[in-house]
Parts: C-alpha cells; sequence; structure tokens
C-alpha cells in the first residue's frame, strides 16, 4: 500500500467523526424543541380542561342563583295569594307559583346534569396535574443530559478538528487537494478499499492493470468508475504466517532447559 494512503485514511476517519458531532450537536435543540412542544400540548391541554370545569362551576352556581330568586318569588307570590280579593287573582297567584316551581326543577335537573359532568372533569383535571408535573421533572432532566451532551460534543469536536488540521498538515498537498475533491463529491467516503479486484464503494470491478498498478503502491490511484481515492489490503496467508520459523527458534536451535 502506498504510504500517503494511510494519511488519507486517517483523514477519512477524522471527517466522520467530525461529521458525526456536528449532526448530533444540531440535533440536540430539535429534540429539546420537540419534547417541550409536547409539554405544551398537554399543558394546553390541561388548561381546556380546567376551562370546562370552571365554565362547569360557573352554569352551576348560576341555576343555584335561579333556584334562590324562584324561591324568594314565590315567598312574595305566596303573601299575595293570602290578600288576594277575587277567585282569579287567587289563581294567578297560583299560576305563577307553579310556573315558579317548574323552572326551579328544572334548574335541579341542570344542576345534576352538571355535577354528572363535572366529576369526570375534575379527575381528569387531577390526573393530567399529576401527569404534567412528573413530565415536567422528565423534561428538565433531558434538557440537562442534552446540554451536558453538547458540551461533551463540542470539545470532543474542537478535538477532532485540531486532530484533523494536524493530519492534514502531513498529506502532500497534491494528494490532499485530491482528497478534498473527491469528499465533496462523495462526502464521508472518499476512500475505498479494493477487495478481490473490486471497489466496495461503488462495487464494479478494476482493470486488471489498473488492480496490478494499485497493488505495486507505486502512486496513488483512483477509482476509474466512482472517482474515489483507493487502497488495497492484500489478504494475509494465515497457514504461512503460522509455518514461518519463528525469530531465535529457526535453523534447529536447541533450547537449554536445565
Amino acid at each position: 500500500m502506498n504510504p500517503d494512503i494511510h494519511l488519507v485514511i486517517r483523514l477519512q476517519d477524522l471527517d466522520g467523526r467530525i461529521g458525526g458531532l456536528e449532526k448530533e450537536i444540531a440535533a440536540l435543540p430539535k429534540h429539546i424543541a420537540q419534547i417541550e412542544k409536547a409539554l405544551d400540548v398537554h399543558q394546553r391541554r390541561l388548561e381546556g380542561d380546567r376551562a370546562a370545569l370552571a365554565a362547569n362551576q360557573k352554569d352551576r352556581k348560576k341555576f343555584e342563583g335561579d333556584i334562590q330568586t324562584h324561591e324568594q318569588k314565590i315567598s312574595k307570590l305566596r303573601d299575595q295569594t293570602l290578600q288576594a280579593k277575587t277567585n282569579e287573582q287567587y289563581r294567578a297567584f297560583q299560576n305563577e307559583i307553579q310556573y315558579c316551581q317548574q323552572e326551579i326543577r328544572k334548574c335541579e335537573d341542570r344542576i345534576l346534569d352538571l355535577m354528572s359532568a363535572s366529576e369526570p372533569l375534575d379527575a381528569a383535571v387531577k390526573k393530567a396535574e399529576a401527569a404534567l408535573k412528573d413530565e415536567k421533572v422528565q423534561v428538565d432532566g433531558e434538557k440537562k443530559q442534552a446540554e451536558e451532551r453538547s458540551a461533551t460534543d463540542r470539545k470532543s469536536l474542537a478535538e477532532a478538528a485540531a486532530a484533523r488540521a494536524e493530519a492534514a498538515a502531513q498529506v502532500p498537498p497534491a494528494l490532499l487537494k485530491l482528497y478534498e475533491r473527491v469528499r465533496k463529491k462523495w462526502p464521508g467516503q472518499p476512500v475505498a478499499e479494493v477487495q478481490e479486484g473490486q471497489c466496495t464503494r461503488c462495487f464494479i470491478k478494476l482493470r486488471p492493470q489498473h488492480f496490478q498498478d494499485l497493488r505495486r503502491g507505486d502512486e496513488v490511484l483512483t477509482c476509474e468508475s466512482c472517482g474515489r481515492i483507493l487502497f488495497y489490503n492484500p489478504p494475509v496467508d494465515v497457514e504461512k504466517t503460522l509455518s514461518a520459523p519463528r525469530a531465535g527458534l529457526s535453523g534447529g536451535t536447541r533450547v537449554d532447559m536445565t
């Protein structure tokens, strides 16, 4: 392998690291915004339930007030009935009393309906208040974790950027220019390994001569199909490696165990 290839592989690794950190840093504010939005939706829902419960209680008080007004009117009508001088006046007062009594029953029925409706509303408000309290604690915890993670990522990003600048300074200018050009076309994947004579990024087989030139490692080569910078690691022959004589024991050297 051409020795300069190790430098661009290192650059690619650092660029991948930097890109991942930048994405994570950018994603954290969005995550916080999402959980805050969900909290806001639940807050508005609670406010709606509270408003409905308040309206229910207001209507009950209104009907209770109407009952009190009708009862006062009945009391006056009964006094007037005692002073009636004719049957017509007496019947008129009685009709008004009956009308007021009917209105009282209507108000009482409406109050019973409102009381029945208020029970689930009251339960929903209490449940939502407890859930919202727990959710606020959870959201505050997630926000704190996100802020801590963001600070850690920014520190790691600064370290990676410094390491990247140091690595880039070691790359020959012509190769660095090539790397940057290829990186614009293939962000995150400017370098490709060749396996079995094939580019592992675009999966196009290399011409035999091009592959032989790459194996020699005399120069940096690019894929004729996708344009990525190529490198080749020859497979290791395990059996040959294991059968090779070890240093210090070759040539029949005998080790004295006494």
